[in-house]
């Protein structure tokens, strides 16, 4: 790796911007860690930020020369926010941008997927993260862990559809090598876990880990997507639903070498993750 200037972290107390953000730190780079409330992150400068607030972008870009981009949380289509700040921070001196997208989402597709197919021609070095679903779904604040955690169940529309889910921990250890290295990767990353499973594959390892019985309730599209419609705005319930019926037609059915490849060590199995972040079981 060699020695850089001052990366943004965008998103730094979040699932992956929170984990880039210590490791950039913990291998002596400067960060300026970015969040809608400026919040303390350990070895690092906290800076106020906000996507939809322009008047935070400056103070935040100031004396920067990489990014790594976190893009506004269920905003479907988020591009004009996006690209009007990425056309900010390149006339500010930012050289490299490293894009958190999905492994659902191609370049040029919806929401994320405009903004990747924008990123080459603003900036010389970049590289788009496209991880798989996140291993810290079970475990941490999403619907997923939550309905474990209360109810022992996981509803999903996947059917027996398969998915790389990928530890957060290494798709932030991706992201350090893609802001850091000599080279940027320019090019987009698909980054999953060891192997693929199935929700019920989930469910079974959690039961086996933790002691506690989980089972997988599935649903059909429409049935999801009526039921995040209670909670979520109807396009984004119908997007979320979507990508579940995609997952039951086998779209993410696959695992890559990504991880392995940029950061020299395989990334970490689900059954790994549950005995580090539920030692205690569920």
């Amino acid at each position: 790796m060699t020695t850089t200037g001052t990366t943004l972290v965008i998103g730094a107390t979040g699932t992956t911007g929170s984990r880039t953000a210590a490791q950039l730190t913990a291998a002596g780079h400067r960060v300026r860690a970015a969040g809608r409330r400026a919040a303390p992150v350990a070895g690092a400068e906290p800076v106020l930020f906000d996507w939809y607030d322009s008047a935070t972008h400056a103070a935040s870009l100031a004396g920067v020369d990489r990014v790594y981009l976190v893009p506004p949380v269920g905003d479907p289509d988020p591009a004009a926010t996006m690209l009007a700040f990425l056309g900010q921070a390149r006339t500010a001196g930012v050289r490299r941008a490293v894009l958190l997208s999905s492994s659902a989402i191609p370049e040029g597709g919806p929401a994320v997927g405009t903004v990747h197919r924008a990123l080459p021609d603003l900036f010389d070095q970049w590289a788009v993260l496209r991880p798989s679903w996140f291993m810290q779904n079970f475990t941490g604040t999403h619907v997923h862990a939550r309905s474990i955690r209360d109810e022992g169940v996981i509803r999903t529309a996947t059917g027996t559809g398969r998915v790389g889910f990928v530890d957060a921990d290494d798709i932030a250890a991706v992201a350090v090598r893609a802001l850091t290295d000599e080279q940027a990767p320019n090019t987009d990353l698909v980054l999953t876990g060891p192997e693929a499973l199935g929700y019920d594959d989930i469910a079974a390892i959690i039961t086996e880990v933790t002691g506690r019985a989980v089972v997988h309730h599935r649903l059909s599209y429409e049935q999801l997507r009526d039921r995040l419609t209670t909670q979520l705005p109807v396009e984004f319930a119908a997007m979320l639903a979507g990508m579940d019926r995609a997952i039951a037609g086998g779209a993410e059915d696959r695992i890559t070498d990504t991880v392995q490849r940029l950061t020299g060590r395989p990334p970490r199995s689900f059954q790994e993750l549950l005995r580090s972040e539920l030692p205690h079981g569920g």
